[in-house]
């Protein structure tokens, strides 16, 4: 009997061992390699510097408009146009690195508009004053291209303030537009947005000061 009793154990435990080992082989094997993090992981290209124009930065203010693909519809900001009766000593303050323009006056901006400045340093560099010429439109043959309420700071009718541009049939260049605010697009001159254009058109007066 203790031989049958030993005979029966013994098999028992070759079971077991049998039924262990089966069920440690079926769980998933992790490689050491997949435990360790990849070194070939691409860093993120780094982020390009924006132009700075410290000069400038401080007559920057809260209240712009998101800058934007319509962007050239509307107004820079969302309060008011200043009255420039009440500013009699208003300036304006062109920065082509920030594609910003700011009217300040008592070293205070009162207000504050994107642009777009001439490509490949363009756009003169200096002081100028506002001139007598202005106008609803042009358009320029040599260019292929026009703008809406302009007004000229150098050279009599030369260098302007003006509207984003049109083309021959006096519409919008949308994807010209698209750009204000952003790197350099004009021919030298100061692009707008349509609403900021027809203020300085209407309202600006003869001889107020543009420092760029």
């Amino acid at each position: 009997i203790g031989v049958i009793i030993l005979v029966i154990l013994a098999g028992f435990g070759v079971r077991y061992c049998h039924q262990q080992h089966s069920a440690q082989s079926t769980k998933p094997r992790v490689s050491q390699a997949a435990k360790k993090p990849s070194k070939n992981k691409k860093k993120a290209p780094a982020k390009q510097a924006k132009p700075t124009d410290p000069a400038a930065a401080k007559y920057e203010i809260k209240g712009m408009r998101p800058l934007n693909n319509n962007t050239w519809k509307h107004p820079s900001m969302y309060r008011a146009y200043p009255d420039v009766n009440a500013h009699p000593g208003m300036w304006i303050r062109v920065s082509t690195a920030r594609q910003r323009v700011y009217f300040i006056d008592r070293g205070h901006t009162i207000y504050e508009m994107y642009c777009s400045t001439g490509q490949d340093h363009g756009t003169p560099i200096g002081t100028f004053h506002i001139q007598q010429e202005r106008g609803e439109n042009f358009f320029n043959a040599a260019s292929g291209e026009g703008a809406n309420y302009w007004t000229s700071f150098k050279n009599h009718g030369e260098f302007l303030f003006h509207s984003v541009p049109v083309n021959q049939n006096g519409r919008y260049m949308v994807k010209e537009a698209e750009d204000l605010g952003k790197p350099p697009k004009s021919h030298g001159s100061v692009r707008l947005a349509i609403p900021d254009a027809r203020w300085i058109y209407t309202y600006v007066p003869y001889n107020t000061k543009v420092v760029i």
